[in-house]
């Protein structure tokens, strides 16, 4: 799809320096200094990025959290020894990386080659990072090892160089999904996972061949989400429009799987007029998370400031010149967290447990501080 990526590239750069896709409040409330705010970002450090707070909603509850009348001031229980020597901060920044087509040799400025997606997977890998779901990461039930830190890979627009089965019935060579496998084969630990946000050109496939290959995916841990049908930009359409590319979408991906989807990602970033309208719609879909196309990590699903509807991401892609991606691209935001160690999520072990250093005890959201820990 050369003209999507060609305008993708356009709106992305609008989206940064307008703060499109940067968080901010749900469902209005934008006024002239919060838009000044989202604005600067632009221009800031990665750390000073992180520092601006953005006016977040807080993370849902998920399955195993707190209930909603714990105090929000009861004492909070001291951590697991291995916990503290894991310097566990599980209030730190995840990774969630966007990837687009995925190509031998890049044709466009948002394709990659498998061999960059072949070096940055394992990169992370040998970086101590573990791939989890989109959907796992919103709903804060996760398991990453002591020590390590989670990513959400994502891959947009469901095109052939992400996914396919050969004859056999196993990944085609040199798609995203044989070189995750070949990662997590060379690297035991780095699961073999990410999430896949659909569009109608499923791939490449039919409608018999998509059923048999989203089977596979789901079958093999791998998450499918809603893209919308054609790819449009949200922003500028009608209610009944919005509800028809997502809808449409949604009832395809039932039809062939089955199952609904749990999480969404906004072609270009771009939110519609009313949020809720891309949200749920009662009978037809209604997702649990909503991601962008940012250029920051996202914030830890158990921080106050976690906003489930306004996800940010960050493009993959080296320290190049355009859109500013010596600083905000993936290579830039993983050198970045190398050196800042402090600020990055790294896990306790414990997926019943929020452990992090006692300083941050004022930024843990409510409905998890029956299972926050500090040292």
């Amino acid at each position: 799809m050369p003209l999507l990526h060609k305008i993708a590239g356009v709106v992305i750069v609008c989206a940064v320096v307008l703060g499109l896709a940067l968080p901010g409040e749900r469902g209005g409330g934008r006024d002239e200094g919060k838009a000044a705010e989202r604005a600067g970002a632009a221009s800031r450090t990665p750390a000073e990025a992180r520092a601006a707070k953005a006016g977040r909603t807080p993370a849902p509850g998920g399955s195993g959290t707190a209930s909603p009348t714990a105090s929000a001031t009861a004492p909070i229980a001291a951590a697991a020894p291995a916990a503290a020597a894991a310097k566990a901060n599980e209030l730190g920044q995840v990774p969630v990386l966007m990837y687009h087509r995925i190509l031998k040799k890049p044709e466009l400025s948002l394709d990659r080659s498998t061999k960059e997606l072949y070096d940055e997977l394992t990169r992370l890998a040998k970086g101590g990072y573990h791939p989890i779901t989109a959907a796992e990461f919103v709903g804060g039930r996760f398991t990453v090892p002591a020590g390590g830190h989670p990513v959400v890979l994502t891959f947009d627009d469901s095109t052939p160089g992400h996914f396919g089965l050969d004859a056999q019935g196993n990944p085609k060579p040199d798609t995203a999904v044989a070189v995750i496998e070949q990662v997590a084969r060379e690297n035991p630990g780095f699961r073999p996972t990410a999430t896949f946000y659909l569009n109608k050109d499923l791939f490449g496939m039919d409608d018999v061949q998509a059923a048999a290959g989203l089977k596979w995916l789901r079958q093999h841990g791998f998450e499918i989400g809603n893209h919308t049908v054609t790819h449009p930009n949200l922003a500028g359409m009608s209610e009944k429009g919005v509800r028809k590319e997502i809808g449409d979408m949604e009832d395809r991906i039932a039809k062939l799987t089955g199952a609904h989807t749990t999480t969404f990602a906004y072609p270009f970033g771009s939110v519609p007029k009313k949020e809720k309208w891309a949200e749920k719609q009662d009978g037809r879909y209604g997702f649990q998370g909503m991601f962008l196309a940012g250029w920051r990590p996202s914030t830890s699903p158990f921080d106050g400031d976690f906003d489930r509807w306004k996800i940010d991401r960050v493009r993959s892609e080296g320290k190049i010149k355009e859109n500013d991606c010596k600083r905000y691209c993936s290579t830039a935001w993983l050198d970045y967290l190398d050196k800042h160690p402090d600020e990055r999520y790294t896990s306790d072990g414990d997926p019943n447990t929020v452990t992090f250093p006692k300083a941050a005890e004022d930024r843990i959201a409510k409905q998890y501080r029956a299972r926050a820990r500090t040292y």
